[in-house]
C-alpha cells in the first residue's frame, strides 16, 4: 500500500522551510539556499549533477533513501517555477532542464490548467486544478503501490498535514536560523495528528529526524 511521505525536506532551526521574498533570483527566499547546504556535497546529489565524487555518511544515506520506492510526486506550483497567475506561455518546464531528477509522474497543484509535459528520463509533469485530494488520488493511481513523495513547498506540506494525509516525514534540520519566511509547523499540533519521532541521526551538515504516524 502506498505511503504519502515527506523526505529530505530541509528546515531551519527556527522552523522555516523557505526564506522570505522568494523570486526568480532567490526561488527559496533570502537565505533559503542555506537550508540545503547539507545535501549539495553528497555523493547522491553530485551524481544527480553528472559528477562521480561526493561525500558519504549519514547525509548521503538519507539523501539516497529519499528516492527509494517512489512511484509518484506531488508538489506545489512554486516548486515548479516562479510564474504566477495564468500560464503566459508553455516554454517554462521547471527548474531542472530537459531531464528532471524525478523519473516518475509528478502532480503539480495549480489553479490554472495546463497540458501535461513529458520530459527526458520518464518524468511527466501533470497540472492538477482539483485540489490536494484530487492530486493525491491521481498520484496514488500512478504510483501503483509504491510511495508518493511530497516535494514541497512548505505550504503544500502544511495542507496535506492539516488534512491528515501524510504518513511519514524525514526532516533535515540545518544549523541555520531564518527569522522569517514560510514556517512549517505554525498552528499544527503534530502529536494530535498522531506523529512521533522514531529516529534521530546526526550528519555532517544536518540533523535528520524521522516522524511517523501511529496506526
Amino acid at each position: 500500500m502506498s505511503k504519502l511521505k515527506v523526505a529530505a525536506f530541509s528546515v531551519s532551526l527556527d522552523g522555516y522551510g523557505a526564506g522570505p521574498d522568494q523570486s526568480i533570483e532567490n526561488p527559496l527566499g533570502k537565505k533559503g539556499e542555506e537550508l540545503h547546504e547539507w545535501i549539495f556535497p553528497t555523493r547522491m546529489f553530485q551524481k544527480m549533477m553528472g559528477k562521480e565524487d561526493g561525500t558519504e555518511g549519514a547525509d548521503n544515506d538519507f539523501a539516497d533513501r529519499s528516492f527509494e520506492n517512489i512511484g509518484a510526486w506531488i508538489m506545489g506550483r512554486n516548486m515548479f517555477g516562479p510564474i504566477r497567475g495564468p500560464w503566459q506561455d508553455n516554454e517554462w518546464k521547471g527548474w531542472w532542464g530537459d531531464s528532471p531528477p524525478y523519473h516518475v509522474p509528478v502532480f503539480i497543484l495549480t489553479n490554472h490548467a495546463r497540458e501535461s509535459i513529458s520530459m527526458k528520463g520518464g518524468t511527466v509533469f501533470h497540472f492538477v486544478t482539483g485540489g490536494i485530494q484530487s492530486a493525491l488520488e491521481r498520484a496514488a493511481k500512478a504510483a501503483n503501490g509504491k510511495d508518493i513523495r511530497i516535494g514541497g513547498g512548505t505550504s503544500t506540506i502544511r495542507q496535506y498535514l492539516q488534512a491528515g494525509y501524510i504518513d511519514e516525514m524525514h526532516l533535515a534540520f540545518a544549523p541555520v536560523m531564518l527569522g522569517s519566511g514560510e514556517h512549517l509547523f505554525a498552528g499544527i499540533d503534530l502529536p494530535a495528528l498522531g506523529f512521533s519521532v522514531t529516529q534521530t541521526s546526526y550528519g555532517n551538515r544536518a540533523t535528520h529526524v524521522i516522524l511517523k504516524k501511529g496506526r
